[in-house]
């Protein structure tokens, strides 16, 4: 605004009694009132997954960045401007946060959606706190105070962009209100910071959030990501640009230590420090980090030393109740002395936390290609023949009793057919049992995702539930674990494990065994779904493999016959070339 302008608002305000020289009237105040902001929400409920490891042991927002806590230095900046009734909406680790109630006098709100809805949860929450409202998030850092006791409309904090960006891109009008959102660009300005609601922009998002909350597409979206869709439904938005150097969001470590130099020196991190004890380094040599998504138990992250790329497992929620780590320790020890498993470096018994090394160029374990197929069951049978012998063992119905009980603790609602199911698996269970099968050293979640296929040779890796056990309880994990085969198929596939073909006897035993295991695993999946834990298709494909192998084992034990059409091994591999 130029001088002239800004004179003449002066003059203005003066004519109609609003102020006098500088400084307001009380009739200037009350003309105000209605841009006065009300209150604002931080969102810290998220888990910041991207920012693995160190997510792992604090949520981002707590953070310490330039001798300030990420959170606490918003809250002072926000009741600086005047904005004294803040709320902070937690929900992952959520107890770190509750010392801010007293600390720093704001209001707490525990989003219970945090770990299966994306912030649109978040907002839901506060849905009745939403007026005249800023929107922060907890991990924001603004090198200056951009907050104001008072705004004229809603808008949205921007940093222009030079280069490409995956954040959200907006177009404006002349007028500068958002015409546009859309994710990803480059040379755009982009939506990063604070934004702001006014009462109006609040009803009206607040209608197309509860029109649209419970539709199932809706749960993964940001908040702003109904902002785009919506956008013509709601009043207008203005973009509130910043220049650089104002505005920060640090969504990867890397970018926090581009910021703050000595952030990796200086932080609290136990997770740091058993790389670098481990490694033998320092940590400023650990870069490269990023996280990984796979896996169902454990949270897990990629990272570089030296040269060398690892990967850091970090123990779930829960699993301390259902994987003893000792035994699994002991376990990757053996596995490294037999040759089965060369990618592990460490394993703490205690924490459950393990470091491995990262094996490049694998390519997915495929259940229809005849040679991972060989190859995997080869390193199962090496394992089962190798006379080791562990002091732990491990036995799929009675830890299906105890992941069960854990289960009914937690007053679980366990579907209609589950006691009948549990009845069933239990019968074919005790026979196994009768049969007295010589325990072995089994890796018990033998199965695709757990065998790496690289360039050179196959690695059996994830031995958490390794211990003593029915051998045939390996090759039900094979079979049971979205191996795609039919029963059929996998009494073919019997034939590459025994070097032979099965005898009936060993097939009915294989089948009892692929029984019982999945339905250990349809349970542990429920156990998991009462973490918080989403396991998707894999509870139905447990659940299928428990149901169909049972079956096939009580058709069998009935007629004395095999109840399917026999598979030859070649029709197995679909058409690829079999050996």
């Amino acid at each position: 605004m130029s001088l002239g302008s800004a004179n003449r608002i002066l003059r203005l305000c003066a004519d109609d009694g609003l102020a006098e020289g500088f400084r307001l009237t009380p009739q200037g105040y009350a003309a105000l009132e209605p841009y006065k902001v009300d209150n604002a929400i931080i969102m810290a409920a998220g888990i910041s997954a991207r920012f693995a490891p160190l997510s792992y042991e604090k949520p981002k927002g707590l953070f310490e960045v330039r001798g300030e806590v990420l959170i606490e230095r918003q809250i002072r900046q926000l009741k600086e401007a005047g904005i004294t009734d803040i709320t902070v909406v937690v929900g992952y680790m959520k107890e770190a946060f509750f010392y801010l109630e007293d600390a720093l006098g704001v209001n707490i709100v525990v989003n219970p959606t945090y770990a299966t809805r994306n912030n649109n949860g978040t907002l839901m929450q506060v849905a009745d706190k939403l007026h005249n409202t800023y929107i922060c998030s907890s991990d924001n850092y603004y090198a200056r105070n951009v907050f104001e006791p008072y705004q004229y409309q809603a808008c949205y904090a921007s940093v222009f962009s030079e280069g490409e960006t995956a954040e959200h891109c907006v177009e404006c009008s002349s007028r500068g209100t958002i015409t546009h959102v859309q994710q990803g660009g480059a040379g755009v300005w982009t939506l990063l910071g604070y934004a702001y609601f006014d009462v109006s922009f609040s009803q009206a998002f607040l209608d197309v959030l509860r029109r649209e909350y419970y539709r199932p597409e809706t749960a993964p979206k940001l908040w702003e990501d109904l902002l785009a869709e919506h956008l013509r439904e709601l009043p207008p938005m203005m973009l509130d640009k910043f220049e650089p150097g104002v505005v920060y969001e640090f969504d990867y470590l890397s970018d926090l230590c581009a910021f703050d130099r000595d952030f990796m020196a200086n932080v609290d991190s136990a997770i740091l420090d058993n790389i670098c004890r481990t490694l033998a380094c320092e940590r400023e040599d650990i870069v490269d980090v990023e996280p990984v998504k796979a896996g169902l138990t454990n949270l897990s992250v990629l990272f570089s030393v030296h040269g060398v790329r690892y990967v850091y497992r970090h123990p779930g929620d829960g699993t301390e109740e259902i994987v003893n780590r000792r035994s699994e320790a002991y376990a990757l020890r053996l596995a490294k002395r037999l040759g089965l498993d060369d990618t592990y470096v460490f394993a703490e018994a205690d924490e459950g936390w393990k470091i491995s090394r990262y094996v490049d160029g694998c390519v997915s374990f495929d259940y229809r290609n005849p040679q991972h197929v060989r190859g995997a069951l080869e390193l199962v049978r090496c394992l089962h023949e190798s006379g080791e012998t562990s002091p732990w063992s491990f036995d799929f119905a009675q830890e299906t009793q105890h992941v069960t009980k854990l289960l009914r603790d937690k007053w679980y609602p366990f579907p209609a057919d589950f006691d009948a199911l549990s009845e069933r698996i239990a019968g074919i269970a005790q026979r196994l049992a009768a049969e007295g099968a010589a325990p072995v050293m089994c890796h018990n979640d033998f199965y695709g995702p757990n065998v790496l296929v690289g360039p050179d040779r196959m690695h059996l890796i994830d031995w958490e539930y390794a211990a003593m056990g029915d051998y045939g309880c390996d090759l039900g994990n094979f079979f049971a674990q979205g191996s795609g085969y039919s029963v059929a198929e996998s009494v073919a596939v019997l034939e590459l494990y025994f070097g032979r073909p099965a005898t009936a006897q060993e097939v009915l035993h294989c089948l009892a065994c692929t029984a019982v295991v999945g339905f250990y695993w349809y349970v542990w999946a429920m156990y998991k779904e009462s973490q918080g834990n989403a396991m998707g298709e894999w509870l139905y494909k447990w659940y299928r493999s428990a149901i169909e192998y049972a079956n096939a084992v009580d058709a069998l034990r009935g007629s004395g016959k095999f109840p399917y059409e026999p598979c030859a091994l070649s029709d197995v591999w679909m058409g690829k070339e079999a050996e």
